[in-house]
């Protein structure tokens, strides 16, 4: 039933309204729900500990996995993430989205908790939204990795799991930002995060400059996540591969690990011989020797 308060849209006094609106909406997810103890972050530290060889003693042991990337070249940003969830040996799910899309111009990536990644970048969307609405612009990239690491500053000690990328391209060019539960914020060119990061920077360091055309980068983001899947039990599932531009991100592809494995290392037609002329040489050295 339309009223005559229609007649308010656009006036002062609607403005006053929706200003109360979105200041109520804000306050009721400011504060996260903590335990019901007397000291929440030390039961948080006894109980839910996500740091490797503290959990043993643990009921729920946050053994995890994962593979992300993102590195800065001449044309934008790539983003390339595994799928894979598990707990310890267990693969939870193979279809986990591991990049978030903050907003058409912003990109999060998770890794470490899946819970803990997807509500702080959510929070992330809804404040950045915020800003937009505020202040009548986008927010810029080393703002927003600023938010996401003071909330984590916030929280620091009370067991969460987070390793995060946040990206995007904003009035001064393509941004590249890391974030983690410890409120750690570090800019830079080139990121891996997770279980299979060690394997994905050795592909990363091998081929990666600067002046790589996007079909080239777009490559090597592939490989690199191929690799480190291969190598690392905890990676795998689908490879998701975005493309951050001067108007946005692009999705690239969404494709199987296997697959690409064996159109990156195809299996050899024939059995591997040994060069003729090296055998007959340690043959001969071998006699020699006797």
């Amino acid at each position: 039933m339309i009223d005559s308060t229609i007649l308010d849209i656009g006036s002062t006094k609607w403005s006053k309204e929706c200003n109360e609106i979105v200041t109520s909406l804000h306050n009721e997810n400011e504060n996260f729900l903590l335990p019901n103890v007397p000291e929440p972050a030390e039961y948080c530290r006894t109980h839910f500990s996500a740091e490797k060889g503290k959990d043993y003693d643990q009921d729920i042991k946050f053994m995890k996995g994962t593979t992300t990337l993102a590195f800065k070249f001449q044309g934008g940003v790539i983003v390339s993430v595994d799928s894979r969830a598990t707990q310890g040996p267990y693969i939870a799910s193979q279809n986990v989205k591991k990049i978030i899309e903050i907003n058409k111009m912003l990109l999060g990536t998770m890794a470490g908790g899946a819970a803990d990644c997807q509500y702080w970048e959510r929070d992330l969307g809804m404040q950045c939204r915020l800003y937009e609405l505020r202040n009548k612009e986008k927010i810029s990239v080393a703002a927003a990795s600023k938010l996401l690491a003071n909330r984590m500053s916030q929280y620091r000690g009370y067991g969460l799991s987070m390793g995060t990328m946040v990206t995007g391209w904003d009035k001064t060019g393509p941004q590249l930002y890391y974030v983690d539960n410890d409120a750690t914020r570090l800019k830079g060119d080139l990121f891996c995060v997770g279980s299979g990061a060690t394997y994905a920077y050795g592909v990363l360091d091998s081929g990666y400059r600067y002046d790589l055309t996007v079909d080239e980068a777009i490559d090597l983001g592939k490989r690199a996540i191929v690799h480190a899947t291969h190598r690392d039990a905890y990676s795998g599932g689908i490879n998701n591969v975005y493309h951050v531009g001067p108007n946005g991100w692009t999705k690239i592809s969404s494709l199987d690990t296997t697959d690409l494995f064996y159109k990156y290392y195809p299996p050899l037609k024939e059995p591997y011989v040994l060069d003729k002329e090296l055998t007959d040489l340690e043959s001969t050295d071998i006699q020699n020797d006797a």
